[in-house]
């Protein structure tokens, strides 16, 4: 632990590391350089930085430093071996940051990391669970697959104490560039939102004859055009397979980029989509995932088209695991079973 020692002038230092930071009265102030930023908050109208970190203090700053609450400030000297905060969160923003991302200026040791598109949001856990555990710096970030707006906040870098070891902040760096030499992509990154045209196959006897309303095709398309994409095609089918077989076909043919299956995925008898999605060829990668509500949900690939089996939930419920998938799909990721399965931690919406 270090302790302050006086100095010639009277006033405090405190050693960190090979730096020092030297305490002075603020009267005592004019003419020094500022170790770091200054903030004023002013209740429900202000906050933000009074002064910047390098600001030299004159007399006309007293007051200001006055009305602020401060009575005492830090003049800094820095040792080669140490980075000021701002230096550090900046040099890990820089390391860090990929495609589609924006960086905001150092502010009190943090940068911020904004999407510069609509799209998804692409986090490596493992690095940022690596960076947070070197200590005295931080990284937080949105969960990975999340469906993020055009200049929303997707990271920030956080140097913890003022002054940071500079093999702190080397080491983030070589964590970063390990994972992109290892994985051929960054760490932190927005994947963009291809525009898909899917097709939508409505099953069910009840909805083909009449008897009741279609709200599928309302609700997938809502879901699609939120993201970019459109539903450029929907038809009808009873509950037999081979004519759920047939419209699949018919999709496929028309060249669709997408296709969806809506209805009878439980367990009824009558339900046949499963059964029709597998005798069209399809390659089933999971039907059923481990998140509720969507548990029922079916995802393949057909000669490479992705294919859904939706489950009723997505007809009313606000998230379900089709909201996790199409996103991924739009972002041209490949869906495999182990991801699906992960799925569940986390995964419960609604019982």
């Amino acid at each position: 632990m270090t302790k302050p020692n006086p100095s010639a002038s009277g006033a405090e230092e405190k050693r960190i590391g090979d730096s020092v930071l030297r305490e002075v009265k603020v009267e005592d102030a004019v003419g020094l350089i500022l170790a770091h930023d200054l903030t004023q908050i002013l209740p429900g109208t202000f906050k933000g930085r009074l002064f910047r970190k390098g600001h030299k203090v004159t007399e006309e700053d007293i007051p200001k430093l006055k009305d602020i609450g401060k009575e005492h400030l830090y003049a800094m000297e820095l040792a080669p071996t140490d980075l000021h905060e701002d230096d550090a969160a900046l040099r890990m923003a820089l390391a860090l940051g990929g495609q589609n991302l924006s960086r905001g200026e150092p502010h009190e040791g943090k940068v911020t990391l904004k999407s510069t598109i609509p799209g998804l949001a692409s986090i490596s856990k493992e690095v940022v669970d690596r960076i947070n555990s070197l200590g005295e710096i931080a990284l937080a970030t949105v969960t990975s697959g999340r469906v993020v707006r055009e200049g929303d906040h997707v990271a920030a870098t956080r140097a913890i104490p003022l002054i940071v070891p500079e093999a702190k902040v080397a080491e983030v760096e070589r964590i970063a560039s390990e994972y992109r030499s290892r994985e051929g992509s960054d760490p932190i990154a927005v994947k963009p939102l291809r525009k898909m045209r899917a097709a939508l196959l409505s099953t069910g006897t009840e909805v083909f004859s009449g008897r009741i309303q279609d709200k599928f095709g309302p609700a997938v398309s809502r879901k699609l055009e939120e993201l970019g994409s459109e539903l450029a095609e929907q038809r009808f089918a009873p509950d037999d397979r081979q004519i759920i077989v047939n419209e699949i076909i018919y999709f496929l043919n028309q060249g669709y980029d997408m296709i969806l299956v809506s209805g009878g995925m439980s367990v009824d008898p009558d339900d046949r989509t499963p059964g029709a999605i597998a005798a069209a060829g399809a390659d089933i990668v999971s039907y059923g995932t481990p998140m509720l509500p969507g548990s029922m949900l079916l995802f393949g690939y057909l000669r490479g088209v992705p294919i859904f089996g939706l489950p009723g939930c997505v007809m009313h419920d606000p998230y379900t695991s089709f909201d996790v998938l199409l996103p991924r799909v739009l972002a041209g990721e490949t869906i495999e079973r182990e991801e699906i399965a992960r799925m569940g931690y986390g995964g419960l919406h609604r019982c």
